[in-house]
């Protein structure tokens, strides 16, 4: 009986299976809207301090993260990560409290701290249940405003510092990355990213507090609190927690000197399978009018899984797994770049096949059909950034560290869409140019 329950359950599927097989199209996917930011309100300290509070969703959680306009772009030559210790040695302790005790604290509220550090910024932040607003906040200013430095901890934080040196210096795309920033920004901390263990050796207590009262302090600092709280009291609480903190410095980034110049760098691992490359120059600032046309154009030529470059040396040439086109921010810049790694022995037909895809668009704009896949991809990435507390703060420092304009999150998905075919194969020929490119690679010699 089984048997034939079994066969006549074969047959109905051998039946029925094609017409699951055959392919449907999809529904077209819609297009992503506007992105309308929730009502902000802001607030501003005697001291400086400035606060951004968000009322955003529905879940009892609130996030809040302070943002020191700090961080790697103030170290001098010889404190390279100076800024990363200060930064950790400020988690060990704070306001009476030990490591334990803060995280002890925090995991009460629900939440954890995290405190870090960056090229232009620190960060010290935490999401909470909504009820802890107000502790949060007090939380986070004990550990900015408070810290206790204890000298108990430096020798195994430096250690901590020391281990992570050797793990990214080892890996090729540092590699590739620390010898790409020298050439692009040298003698600038924007072409500084590794330092060496002597300088690690020589940091100590007094240098971390000598950091930390040169670049801490109100007026560099923002406070966000996103999320569902109750308003006022989480203003009270802000002017309770940090209103009495010294002003500090003015916010004083060092300006960028990038060199346009066409440079070549080359860093030798003997016998590797893969050639690192990494192929880019400076290009136009976060607050240029073209910025986010320049992002769709990167998105089009190889900072999209389906893009140009993508597309050839992946897809069709089998070269490389996962290259990728970045845009990446600066201060008064921004950089853009290919980053690839290539099988060893087609290094240099991946480099050509690089460079035809750019100068293909320089020649000739892109299809409309295809153009409007990219923007698709480029404004609904936008729209999912935002769809965060977390989210929403980045988004909102973004807009603040690079002075852009108040209408900047509002119209940014308008202005993907009103981007042209023409506008596309503009930027690429006034920006991307093969002669002011510097290329670094990392592989066997007998490929670079």
């Amino acid at each position: 009986m089984k048997r034939l329950i079994f066969s006549i359950l074969f047959l109905f599927l051998i039946s029925v299976l094609p017409l699951f097989a055959e392919k449907e199209t999809p529904p077209e996917g819609g297009r992503p809207k506007d992105f309308n930011i929730p009502e902000k309100k802001s607030k501003s300290l005697a001291n400086g301090l400035e606060a951004v509070l968000v009322s955003y969703g529905q879940a009892p959680k609130v996030t809040v993260t302070a943002i020191v306009k700090t961080g790697n772009l103030h170290e001098g030559p010889q404190e390279v990560w100076l800024a990363d210790l200060t930064a950790d040695m400020m988690r060990e302790g704070a306001a009476g409290m030990n490591f334990q005790a803060i995280a002890n604290k925090v995991a009460a509220m629900g939440g954890e701290l995290t405190v870090s550090v960056s090229r232009t910024e620190a960060v010290v932040g935490t999401t909470v249940l909504s009820e802890f607003a107000g502790q949060a906040i007090q939380l986070v200013a004990d550990v900015l405003t408070r810290p206790t430095f204890p000298e108990s901890e430096l020798a195994r934080l430096k250690n901590d510092l020391k281990r992570q040196l050797n793990v990214q210096k080892s890996v090729p795309q540092n590699q590739a990355s620390e010898k790409f920033s020298a050439l692009l920004y040298p003698d600038q901390p924007y072409g500084r990213m590794f330092p060496t263990e002597q300088i690690l050796d020589s940091f100590d207590i007094a240098k971390v507090k000598a950091f930390y009262d040169s670049n801490f302090g109100a007026r560099r600092t923002k406070v966000y609190v996103v999320g569902k709280f109750a308003h006022e009291p989480a203003v009270n609480a802000i002017e309770e927690a940090f209103g009495k903190w010294r002003e500090g410095p003015a916010v004083n980034y060092p300006v960028a000197k990038p060199s346009f110049a066409k440079q070549n760098g080359t860093i030798e691992r003997e016998g590797a399978p893969q050639t690192t490359i990494l192929l880019g120059l400076p290009v136009i600032a976060p607050s240029d009018p073209d910025y986010i046309a320049l992002r769709v154009a990167n998105a089009l030529l190889a900072g999209s899984f389906g893009s140009r470059i993508t597309s050839n040396i992946r897809e069709n040439k089998g070269y490389t797994y996962s290259p990728s086109g970045v845009l990446q921010a600066g201060l008064g810049t921004a950089v853009w770049y290919e980053l690839a790694d290539v099988t060893s022995e087609h290094t240099a037909a991946a480099l050509k096949e690089i460079h035809k895809e750019i100068e293909r668009l320089q020649n000739e704009p892109p299809s409309v059909q295809e153009l409007l896949g990219i923007q698709n991809y480029v404004a609904g990435v936008f729209v999912l950034q935002n769809s965060s507390p977390s989210g929403i703060i980045n988004q909102l420092h973004f807009q603040d560290l690079h002075g852009l304009p108040a209408d900047y999150l509002t119209t940014y998905v308008k202005k993907v869409y009103a981007v042209t075919p023409e506008k596309v194969q503009q930027l690429v020929k006034s920006h991307i140019k093969a002669d002011q490119m510097t290329l670094v690679m990392v592989g066997d010699k007998k490929y670079l």
